[in-house]
């Protein structure tokens, strides 16, 4: 195998017995070189690829949801007509002493799975994008 630079183009030759084989790659696809690219790679692997506030996203609903009737933590995550279902129901639950922490405990398990599954479509969504670009 044999590989040769010519006009900023990689020229790959493979040369067999029975045939030659040439393999050019697009330098159009190729990416800019940056000297903080091994900084940048380190943050979007620490970070998830989108930032520290997506990190913390899922940690915040959670501590929202914490917050005993009010379930805040479905309205962090922009799901306002469940947070007033879940408001309105509560008051026939809280008669029952029984089922009312149900409710509780499952809000702050809703809070913490939907905002996990917003934090993971939005790095698909970069992910995706970066692909294409």
């Amino acid at each position: 195998m044999l590989g040769v630079v010519v006009e900023e183009e990689l020229v790959v030759k493979l040369e067999t017995e029975e045939e030659d084989l040439v393999v050019k790659l697009d330098p159009e696809n190729q990416r800019v070189r940056n000297p903080f690219g091994i900084f940048i790679v380190i943050w979007r692997e620490l970070s998830g690829g989108i930032g520290p506030w997506g990190a913390m996203r899922p940690l915040f609903a959670l501590l929202l949801a914490l917050i005993p009737f009010l379930f805040l933590g479905q309205h962090f995550n922009r799901e306002h007509r469940k947070g007033l279902e879940w408001f309105l129901i509560q008051f026939p639950l809280v008669l029952s002493i029984v089922l009312w922490p149900v409710l509780f405990v499952w809000s702050i398990i809703d809070a913490w799975w939907v905002s996990s599954s917003i934090v993971a479509s939005a790095q698909n969504e970069s992910y995706l994008k970066s692909i294409r670009d």
